[in-house]
Formats: C-alpha cells, structure tokens, sequence
C-alpha cells in the first residue's frame, strides 16, 4: 500500500466516476438503487464513492478497510484438483490461518422503497434506456424454482423469452430486453432493462407493462414450460467445463447457503416444478401494480414527473 499506488487508484476511481456521470445506463442503474433502498444503505450507493469520498480516503483507511474485510470467519473456499482434504488442510491453515476474525458488523437488511409508476431522468441522448422492476424472492423461498423458470421464460434475454418476442422481434422497439432475480444478502429484486430509441420508448414501456400483466393473470403456455426447463436443465452441465468453474460453482453454493448435493438435486427441482406451481407463483412474482421504471433519456410521450 505504498502511498503513490493508493494516489493512482484513486485517480482511475475518480476517471470512472466522471465517465459514469456521462453514461446513461450508469446513471440509470443508480437511480433505481438509490430509490429503491434509499441513500444510507450500500445497496444504494454507488460503489465507486463521490470525488468527495475519495478525495478524503487516506492510506490508514485503506489499511484499516483491508484488515476490517479480509476476515477468516466470512471466507469461503472452494478447491478443485489432484489433492485430498488431508493434504489441502495444512495448506489452508498456513495461508489463511493467522486472518483475523470480523470486528466490523455486515450491513441490516434493505428496505425496498420504490413506489409504482414512470421516472424519466432528463438526458441529452438519441435512445432512452429504462430500468424496470419490483421486490423478488429471496433464494430460500419455497417457491424460487418457479420464479426461476418464470424469469427465464419472460426475460431470460434469448430470443425465446416472452418479452424479447413481444418488444423485439414483433414490434423492432429493440435491440434486447431482459429481465433477472436478484436474490441479494439484504434484498431481493426481479429487474430488467431495455434500451429504445425516444419515440418508441413510451409503446415499450407499455409493452412491458402488457407482459407483466398477461403473465400475472395466466403464467406460461405450456410450450414455454417445457422449453424452459429443458433449457435450464440442459444448459446447467456446462457451468463445470473446467477446474476454476467447478471451484466457482462450489464457492457460490456455500454462499448461498446450498447443501452439498445440490448439484446432484438442482435439476430435479427444476423438472419438479408444475403449471400449477407456475401459474401460482406468477400472481407472487409478477405485480403490475408495483412495476416501476427508471428512465434516463429524451422519451416522448412520457412526463418527467409521470
């Protein structure tokens, strides 16, 4: 940590700040946060901090924030390869043994905040790009399977996903539209974005609020059901193509909090899931009446204040 490295990091960080406060999907994504969780919680706050904030940030923060989060208590090891727990044990305690244990608490549980309904952030760009979303499941909820699928169906990003075929391939107001759960520690979200040229972001919006709704009050078609889960099923072996993915994949279900069999039981919950299950966790997953969108654009036909 000598001082002139912690100088040039800080003024790459201050580089990024001033390029984000230029970028539209930037400064939509902040915006959402922001009002979603409010500006005293770190899911609402821009990681990258103010100028002011790191203008301010000294080499004793530095170390002080590295000896705070390098913590033995909170890490999670995964380990692929040629080697037994016998051997890697030792190796673990000389590398991570002497880490301290955590003296900083971890952040409460966010309040989710937005209210339904359209804000356009003013900017001088040729195409709006839109935020849209509500509160999700957490990733214990007996019913996450089914909101997976759900999610994957409408706006997993393909071109088979309901949202794509309806905003894109039907009507050309896009290039791409997806939508993801975001089963945070303190959180949780169901969010998507699209990007549309000023004049056609209005019928976008609209479109999106149509599918929201259509999905709320009948879920999937049967076809949707079956060629999701044989997408997910099937594109799930290829998450363990290689030793630092497989060791991924084993850190990520610990942090998850997965028993150590999931990976041998993931796809038979997905198979488990029926049309009743869908079309019952459809009213839950998807709320019109919640359904919020950040703008940040020129977009006609859509007040700032709407």
């Amino acid at each position: 940590f000598d001082q002139d490295a912690i100088d040039r990091v800080k003024g790459q960080i201050l580089s990024i700040i001033a390029s984000d406060a230029t970028d539209p999907g930037t400064i939509a994504n902040n915006a959402f946060n922001r009002a979603a969780w409010g500006p005293d919680h770190p899911y609402g706050t821009d990681s990258n901090g103010t100028p002011e904030t790191i203008a301010a940030i000294t080499r004793e923060d530095v170390l002080a924030s590295w000896q705070a989060t390098l913590v033995k208590d909170r890490m999670f090891v995964g380990v692929v390869g040629d080697i037994t727990p016998e051997e890697l044990g030792p190796m673990l305690d000389t590398l991570l043994g002497d880490l301290p244990v955590a003296t900083v608490p971890l952040p409460d549980a966010a309040t989710y905040q937005l209210p339904s309904g359209v804000e356009v952030i003013d900017f001088a760009t040729p195409q709006s790009i839109a935020l849209f979303g509500h509160q999700g499941f957490t990733q214990d909820d007996p019913d996450y399977f089914a909101a997976f699928i759900l999610n994957e169906a409408v706006g997993g990003g393909n071109f088979a996903s309901r949202l794509m075929g309806e905003v894109r391939e039907k009507r050309g107001l896009t290039y791409g539209i997806g939508t993801s759960l975001l089963p945070l520690d303190y959180g949780q979200l169901i969010i998507g974005q699209v990007a549309s040229a000023n004049d056609k972001m209005a019928e976008t919006v609209q479109v999106v609020q149509d599918v929201w709704a259509d999905i709320a009050a009948n879920g999937l078609t049967e076809t949707e059901l079956a060629d999701t889960k044989t997408y997910l099923t099937g594109a799930y072996p290829l998450r363990f193509d290689g030793n630092a993915r497989i060791a991924g994949q084993l850190m990520g279900m610990q942090m998850n909090g997965f028993p150590i069999d999931y990976v041998k039981t993931r796809n038979s919950k997905i198979e488990a899931v029926t049309m009743d299950d869908i079309r019952r966790v459809a009213k839950r997953l998807f709320r019109p009446e919640d359904l919020h969108f950040t703008i940040v654009g020129k977009p006609t036909g859509l007040a700032p204040e709407q």
